[in-house]
């Protein structure tokens, strides 16, 4: 298989959710993502809504003019900084509500790939892998943590520069979710998974980037999450797994 860039495994993802056999897995994670980013935006444009129309009110009437500018100025700055921030939340979110969903979806998307049957594993199946991606998870939470909340500082008190390290941090974040889910299928530590990804930090970034530029954008960012899922399989299957050696299943 050719060598592609972040970019181009995101781009890959497209085309994989329209895959014959792979749509029926495709579709849980698609509706976790929708109904979280509905109920979530709708609830932040609200907020924003209160939160700008405080600060205007705080302008003396006599600079009308000024309260004008301001509004047009405020809300794209205030969208996207909201954006920025809770799109990453409210998706960890949505990975923990869909995690053994999104295990399934990589393990297929695997298949597919590789050129093996996609199987037809039962909900018994689902149900036994529950307790260990949602321990998965937790160790992705409690490593991310300490981390976002650092960032998050930076985000606050360094404007512009905060907020670009701020899309740094979680495009690495989000190529951390995203790529584990075939490692974790493989039974490869968290710990060996985020030093081997780390080796291939270029690409993992831009394939990053690419999650945190699509979750900006309305509509596309509910399709984001099996999309991402997809093109991060995709990569493990061209370029990562051969340079992992088997593991047997290690406590978290």
């Amino acid at each position: 298989m050719v060598a592609r860039s972040g970019i181009g495994y995101f781009s890959s993802g497209f085309s994989l959710i329209r895959t014959k056999g792979l749509k029926r897995f495709v579709l849980v994670p698609l509706m976790v993502n929708l109904l979280l980013f509905s109920v979530a935006f709708y609830f932040l444009y609200n907020e924003i809504g209160v939160a700008i129309s405080w600060l205007i009110n705080m302008i003396p009437e006599w600079l009308g003019w000024l309260k004008t500018v301001m509004t047009y100025i405020l809300w794209p700055i205030a969208v996207l900084s909201v954006l920025l921030v809770f799109g990453l939340i409210f998706g960890t979110l949505a990975n923990w509500i869909a995690a053994p969903f999104n295990g399934i979806l990589a393990e297929k998307v695997e298949r597919h790939l590789t050129g093996q049957d996609l199987g037809d594993e039962g909900v018994l199946s689902l149900i036994k892998d529950i307790p260990r991606t949602l321990g998965r998870e937790a160790a992705k939470f409690w490593w991310y943590l300490p981390r976002a909340i650092g960032f998050f500082l930076i985000f606050l008190l360094v404007p512009v520069i905060g907020q670009i390290v701020w899309f740094v941090f979680t495009a690495w974040m989000q190529a951390i979710v995203y790529c584990d889910y075939p490692y974790d299928n493989h039974k490869v530590p968290f710990k060996t998974m985020r030093d081997h990804l780390g080796g291939h930090k270029t690409k993992a970034l831009s394939f990053g980037m690419m999650v945190n530029v699509f979750s900006l954008i309305p509509v596309l960012n509910f399709v984001v999450m099996p999309i991402a899922i997809c093109g991060a399989t995709h990569m493990w299957v061209n370029e990562l797994r051969d340079e992992i050696r088997p593991h047997k299943p290690a406590p978290l």
